[in-house]
């Protein structure tokens, strides 16, 4: 079987939604749920058009609200596939918010969304190779891979029977707690 290869650039997605006061909190900034939900559904839109199937979010990665986004924004999201593997990708999104009266964009927020192509019974189905064109995608995927060691990492870590609370104790001196095991 030949296998396949898509440029990054091939799959790359954008939307813009403007903010309305129905998706606001009560302090009259947009929750971050309904960004989230923006995010998870560019995030599909980028990983289905790159596998060319039904795709779904395994994890999401690394999401700070760096910029509060106000009633009335812009809000424009942008995302590629920064990494594939076998049946799964990341996708990066960048969130910028823009003031339609001044014009002034702040960056909200980027984030990564680990995307798993799925054929129609469910099962996890092979994806393109990423043909990596530039220096800032081979920079992307290079930090994906590193997100993924240090994921697997902790994984591994915390769910370990041999975990062992000394290990930790000097860790967690200055913080703000009280153990009471």
């Amino acid at each position: 079987m030949n296998k396949t290869y898509k440029t990054v650039a091939s799959s790359q997605i954008s939307i813009a939604e403007l903010m309305q006061p129905l998706h606001s909190n009560f302090g009259g900034k947009i929750h971050g749920g309904y960004m989230l939900s923006l995010m998870d559904q560019i995030a599909y839109a980028c990983a289905s058009k790159h596998s060319e199937n039904y795709c779904v979010t395994a994890s999401v990665d690394t999401v700070d609200f760096l910029e509060p986004v106000e009633i009335g924004e812009l809000v424009t999201m942008k995302s590629s596939i920064n990494f594939v593997g076998k049946t799964s990708m990341v996708v990066g999104i960048r969130v910028e918010a823009e003031n339609i009266r001044t014009g002034l964009v702040k960056h909200c927020n980027s984030s990564y969304f680990t995307m798993v192509a799925k054929d129609d019974v469910g099962k996890s189905i092979p994806v393109p190779g990423l043909v990596l064109s530039t220096l800032e995608e081979v920079k992307r995927f290079l930090k994906a891979i590193e997100r993924n060691y240090t994921k697997r990492n902790r994984r591994i870590e915390f769910s370990s029977e041999d975990f062992v609370l000394d290990h930790y104790l000097k860790e967690l001196e200055g913080y703000n707690i009280k153990l009471d095991l």
